[in-house]
């Protein structure tokens, strides 16, 4: 899972979702064709972000929900986080509260579990250059017999710092 790519798609994400079924995208993709790279690389769920034009928006929803493995999964950009989401979030997650509630935006990786709503929540950080993070990363996780298992936290190295690694 990864977000706030704004327009540069790290070429170590190939590597290190090469075992992955899918991937989450949660949004603020920015330029160029960062979707379809990986759509062509795996299945791919997205969202759109406040970055994105109006070709990125017409092309993607603004939330997702859907079920893998047992799990209600729900994605957005601008959620917030458990405690402080935002009202559209708040208001969506009194009346049907997700197992898991995926958000980007802040470009702070958090996981942590909303007692409230007894769901987990993840926020991937960001995998891209811009914006006030120090560390670009993703999340990578299964999910199995409906809960999220085996997370674990890629660093993709330093905000500037541009991979060596090339897809074959």
């Amino acid at each position: 899972m990864l977000s706030d790519t704004h327009g540069y798609l790290d070429p170590t994400i190939f590597k290190h979702f090469d075992q992955c079924d899918e991937i989450w995208h949660a949004g603020d993709i920015g330029p160029g064709d960062i979707i379809k790279q990986l759509s062509d690389f795996r299945t791919t769920k997205a969202v759109f972000g406040n970055i994105d034009d109006r070709t990125m928006t017409r092309q993607l929803p603004e939330d997702l929900r859907f079920s893998v493995e047992g799990l209600d999964v729900f994605i957005t950009h601008i959620g917030g986080y458990p405690g402080r989401y935002n009202s559209r979030i708040r208001q969506l997650m009194e009346q049907n509260p997700p197992g898991l509630f995926i958000c980007g935006h802040s470009h702070i990786l958090k996981v942590m579990y909303d007692k409230k709503y007894h769901c987990l929540h993840m926020n991937p950080g960001a995998c891209g250059h811009h914006g006030f993070h120090k560390v670009r990363t993703v999340l990578r996780f299964d999910v199995e017999a409906g809960k999220v298992q085996n997370a674990a936290v890629i660093e993709l190295g330093q905000r500037g710092q541009l991979s060596g690694y090339r897809r074959k």
